[in-house]
């Protein structure tokens, strides 16, 4: 079942789900408008290998250029890493499906499916594609639209991962190997 605006507005100010800064436009009809953040890490090109299972900070600084600013100007074809300006915390019962504001897609830029699991607290990090043309973004411009849905049963092991409680942009995390 999707939250509708009525059923998101009874969540928030229940605690249930909880949204900071909250700022009452966020609420739409069937989901929630998070704005983007200041922080950003652009992927860089490179023909030097990146082995995902002996990650650490200083082999992340050769593929990523973080920084932060009141506005981003996106490079043509460029592959970024943005986050959300608001913190959520989801109930267990509650997960989110994650869309790019259709004005966003319209100018070209492009994200992959995301899922919030149920559980999760932080601020979202997502990897935006640019189009073939700059595009400039400011800081708290509305950019993502998070679907919320109701699963049939609490989620039993709501999630406790690498990235719960994140803040700012978050890079990847070693990936493990059995």
């Amino acid at each position: 079942m999707i939250l509708s605006d009525f059923d998101l507005r009874n969540y928030i100010a229940s605690g249930r789900l909880y949204i900071e800064p909250f700022d009452p436009s966020i609420v739409r009809e069937n989901g929630l408008d998070l704005r983007l953040g200041r922080g950003f890490c652009k992927l860089l090109e490179s023909s030097e290998v990146l082995d995902p299972y002996e990650l650490d900070d200083n082999a992340l600084k050769r593929f990523y250029r973080c920084g932060d600013g009141d506005e981003l100007i996106l490079k043509p074809w460029g592959r970024y890493l943005l986050h959300t300006m608001e913190y959520i915390r989801l109930p267990p019962e509650l997960v989110g499906f994650v869309e790019l504001r259709s004005t966003l897609a319209r100018l070209g830029l492009m994200i992959p499916p995301t899922i919030v699991d149920g559980g999760f607290e932080g601020e979202l990090t997502i990897e935006v594609q640019a189009p073939p043309f700059p595009v400039s973004l400011r800081a708290g411009t509305r950019f993502l639209h998070v679907i919320l849905s109701k699963v049939s049963t609490p989620i039993e092991r709501p999630y406790r991962g690498a990235y719960q409680g994140q803040r700012g942009v978050r890079l990847p995390k070693k990936l493990e190997y059995p």
